[in-house]
């Protein structure tokens, strides 16, 4: 039988799946494959993914085009590692409260959770320790550093801007529930870089109005949903989000607003993109937009219960490739 190693056994199930760490019976620890996957969690590298299709697609939608090779490939590894480390800050920065949620048993159940496809909070849950976290999220900073300096030193900035701000944002959990606007920012962030890695003086119209597509789509469709999902724990351990401050119908009818307003500005971004015929894309986009923001959105509207609210965070999530998938097919038809 396999041990566990004194960590929450619904976790273990989760990780070990089907019995791809069996060898974890004969070792203290995990190791090889079944451990990167311990370092992905960490990062929540499948919703991470998703994620960094937005500064892929800022980037082309701006352009109108792509960049030259050497951008493509120093932008992209920049991207992942960006990514990869704020989310990675996340849990550094929580780690004494996700650990008071761990053993509340508030991590147990990561079903139909996006961003606990692999398991929740590893190091609050002692899979990893405090020391491998710090070192992962610091090696994949300084990739995205260097990266980010390459491309532009603006770009630099803006990713160390997104650090703080999603420190500070994690520390006005018990503070604030406008600690969501923090999130949106961060968001942005990625984006931002993007568009100033291709073009140093990039359009300020075309800039404000990504920025808070990007902003709203973040609060209507991810943080806000997301809070909605976890409102009973916030609840028990006095957090002070929106749901719980402002109430569930307050809190839902905010993120259906943020959520119409975001497809409104997805449609004006691509009118002031130079792509070749962004004018007629931006109907398949906005297409996109009411099915995977709108319609959800909707059903959260009537439902207002935690399954319409992971639906609307899960669904989503996959707007950003669905809008890169569209920006690349008018590059492709062009």
């Amino acid at each position: 039988m396999l041990e566990n190693h004194g960590l929450p056994s619904s976790a273990f199930k989760q990780l070990i799946g089907n019995g791809e760490v069996a060898e974890s019976a004969s070792h203290p620890s995990l190791s090889g494959f079944s451990r990167l996957k311990l370092f992905c969690a960490l990062s929540r590298t499948p919703h991470g993914l998703l994620d960094m299709c937005t500064p892929v697609f800022a980037a082309l939608l701006w352009l109108g085009g792509f960049p030259p090779v050497p951008v493509i490939v120093i932008g992209l590894i920049t991207t992942f590692a960006g990514y990869t480390a704020v989310y990675a800050l996340n849990d550094l920065v929580d780690f004494r409260v996700d650990r008071e949620k761990a053993a509340a048993g508030g991590l147990a159940d990561a079903s139909g959770d996006l961003d606990g496809v692999i398991v929740r909070h590893p190091m609050a849950q002692g899979f990893l320790s405090f020391r491998e976290g710090l070192a992962w999220a610091l090696f994949w900073s300084a990739v995205a550093l260097l990266g980010a300096f390459a491309l532009n030193p603006v770009c630099a900035a803006i990713f160390l801007g997104g650090c703080v701000l999603e420190a500070v944002y994690c520390r006005l959990w018990r503070v604030s529930p406008y600690r969501a606007l923090v999130s949106g920012a961060v968001k942005t962030s990625g984006s931002m870089a993007a568009v100033f890695a291709v073009d140093p003086h990039p359009s300020p119209a075309f800039v404000i109005a990504l920025f808070f597509a990007i902003f709203l789509w973040e609060i209507g469709g991810q943080n806000i949903p997301n809070d909605l999902t976890d409102l009973e724990e916030d609840r028990r351990m006095q957090a002070r989000t929106i749901p719980v401050h402002f109430g569930v119908d307050r809190a839902v009818a905010l993120a259906v607003a943020a959520a119409a307003l975001a497809l409104v500005l997805n449609v004006v971004v691509f009118q002031l993109s130079p792509l070749p015929h962004g004018g007629v894309l931006a109907l398949p986009a906005l297409a996109a937009g009411c099915y995977l923001l709108a319609w959800p959105g909707l059903r959260l509207f009537a439902a207002k219960d935690r399954a319409a609210a992971m639906n609307l965070f899960t669904r989503a999530s996959y707007l950003p490739p669905a809008l890169l998938g569209v920006v690349l097919l008018g590059l492709m038809t062009a």
